[in-house]
């Protein structure tokens, strides 16, 4: 056994135990005490903080609002992302290669950003309804309540709006590995189109459908700011946030976290077990583009139309906060009436924006060289070494998809309740905040260098060791510049998707000095003042533009297997 695929070395093992003390003591060690303070009372056992949730009529209200938000937003994201996925992998078509990029566009705008134009375009007296009474369609005194009365289903369109680009990009990657020759030898028989798609190519690509859903649902039933912005409060992910301040005689924060951590573990390990987080193998993955088919004129009209329709619909949250960031004077106007710059100029003279910009680009670089370090260390101990346990680590590292940011964002605050200030998120949350995003955003940058690690051939490091060159200048001069692509573009998206967190940096950022881009745009509309919200706007867009040249490197250097990096 060579040097390069053989045993742990003690420098390996010295890389592995950094690599689990990290993993331990960032992801771990909070996850297990919400666990302790949730089950143990003054040292005894006890299932009462979170049987007593289900006691409470107020408490099961938030919880079946939290799933129903969930189940609503993954059934739509399905039928809005299934058709899509589709027809990109089963027809060739002009401008399927810019369509390809579009479909990325609505990841550049969190959903909690997003809502704050949305309220001006669908609010009871918004642009839409103001529209409908010019055209003497719907009089504004009978204006539809599209936001529903109580904010649910402005939630859950802004969750279909922002997901469906991650279940698209996981079921496209899915069907464009179905064996062709099945779907032939099905049309041999005389089956038509439609039974061939619902017994042939779904039943194949059931589990990346299931694995894409899981994702969008874990998403939809912990996403914290959309709800706060729509002020939806009856819901799990707001009632943890609610409950940060007085956990110390209200336990029942506890209790919710760790109903959220149940239902998304053992969501995670259905999708890893019984379907096994990706579509069953097939016989000539090779052939699967050649057997691409022209769109025939009424499929030409669907394809299109219904990908400019969804793509209009997803990109309205994007409009309108540009256009509220621009709007000078917007009041009972279809759009703005005067438009200014000045929200930008204020963005970057205001204390506060501009201290967040400075700090999320800290953050945010901050965790992807974590992120870089370890990821490259995974990855490559696990597709050079041979070691105890290392499917464990494998699943170890792969966790954080399936945890969401709001329950570790929770354990940090209240396991590092500490009198060290650096290790205190009252007191400083820098680093939790930097380890926050790493280990959430670590698969990522971790499935990209496994991906380049095992596409680069071993014989090409062996011979450089057998010229004598020593571990180090072997991954330097040769492993290295081999996965550089996927390196780059793990590291990108880490680093955009820390831009932007949101549920991390509600929770954990507790002192201004230390807000992020998005506790600021949070706290500036909570204030009273008309000109915060075009400033909250504006940030959002300069965070916005930021994410968008992010994914778009990304999606440059990983091309049609960036939905790799979305599959549970």
């Amino acid at each position: 056994m060579n040097r390069l695929t053989g045993n742990l070395t003690a420098w390996n093992g010295l890389t592995l135990f950094l690599i689990l003390a990290y993993l331990g003591f960032f992801l771990i060690y909070p996850v297990t005490y919400v666990f302790k303070e949730a089950f143990w009372v003054e040292g005894t056992f006890t299932l009462q903080i979170v049987l007593g949730l289900f006691e409470s009529p107020y408490q099961m209200g938030c919880i079946f609002n939290s799933f129903k938000v969930a189940v609503v937003a993954t059934v739509l994201t399905l039928l809005v992302a299934m058709p899509l996925a589709h027809a990109f992998a089963r027809y060739r078509f002009a401008g399927k290669s810019l369509m390809n990029m579009l479909v990325l566009v609505p990841l550049i705008l969190p959903p909690f950003v997003g809502a704050i134009g949305m309220k001006q375009f669908f609010a009871r007296f918004g642009s839409l309804n103001l529209f409908l009474d010019q055209a003497g369609l719907v009089p504004l005194s009978q204006g539809i309540d599209w936001m529903g009365g109580s904010g649910f289903w402005g939630v859950v369109i802004m969750q279909v709006l922002h997901l469906y680009p991650i279940l698209f990009l996981n079921i496209a990657a899915v069907m464009a590995n179905v064996d062709p020759t099945l779907r032939e030898a099905a049309e041999n028989m005389g089956a038509g189109g439609a039974r061939i798609f619902m017994t042939v190519t779904l039943p194949l690509v059931m589990p990346g459908v299931f694995a894409g859903s899981v994702i969008v649902f874990i998403a939809a039933f912990t996403d914290l700011g959309t709800p706060l912005i729509f002020n939806y409060r009856e819901v799990i992910p707001v009632q943890i946030f609610d409950k940060l301040t007085d956990a110390a005689v209200d336990p029942s924060g506890y209790g919710l976290i760790v109903i959220v951590l149940v239902m998304t573990l053992v969501l995670f390990v259905i999708s890893k077990r019984i379907f096994g987080g990706g579509g069953h193998a097939t016989l000539t993955k090779g052939h699967a583009h050649a057997q691409e088919l022209p769109l025939t004129p009424w499929k030409a009209v669907l394809v299109y139309g219904g990908f400019g329709l969804v793509f209009f619909l997803s990109v309205i949250p994007h409009l309108s906060v540009v256009f509220f960031s621009f709007a000078e004077r917007w009041f009972f106007t279809v759009f703005p009436t005067e438009w200014s710059t000045r929200f930008y100029a204020e963005v970057f003279t205001l204390p506060l924006s501009v201290g967040s910009i400075r700090n999320s680009l800290l953050y945010a670089s901050l965790s992807a060289s974590v992120d870089l370090v370890m990821g490259v260390s995974v990855a490559y101990l696990l597709t050079r070494r041979e070691f105890p346990l290392k499917d464990w680590l494998d699943a170890l590292v792969m966790l954080p998809l399936a945890l969401p940011g709001l329950v570790l964002a929770f354990g940090y605050v209240m396991s590092f309740n500490w009198k060290i200030d650096w290790l205190n998120p009252r007191e400083n949350p820098m680093l939790l905040l930097v380890m926050c995003y790493s280990v959430r955003r670590l698969p990522f940058i971790v499935r990209a260098a496994v991906a380049g690690f095992q596409q680069t051939s071993v014989s090409l490091e062996e011979a450089s060791q057998n010229l004598g060159a020593g571990l180090l200048t072997t991954l330097r001069k040769i492993t290295l510049p081999l996965v550089m692509a996927n390196l780059i573009a793990g590291t990108i998206l880490t680093f955009s998707y820390a831009m932007l967190e949101v549920s991390d940096s509600l929770i954990l950022a507790m002192r201004q000095d230390y807000y992020p881009i998005t506790k600021a745009i949070y706290q500036l509309m909570g204030r009273i003042n008309a000109e915060a919200a075009p400033v909250a706007c504006a940030l959002g867009v300069v965070g916005m533009l930021i994410l968008g040249l992010c994914l778009w490197g990304a999606s440059m250097a990983l091309g049609r297997k960036m939905g790799d990096l979305f599959r549970v």
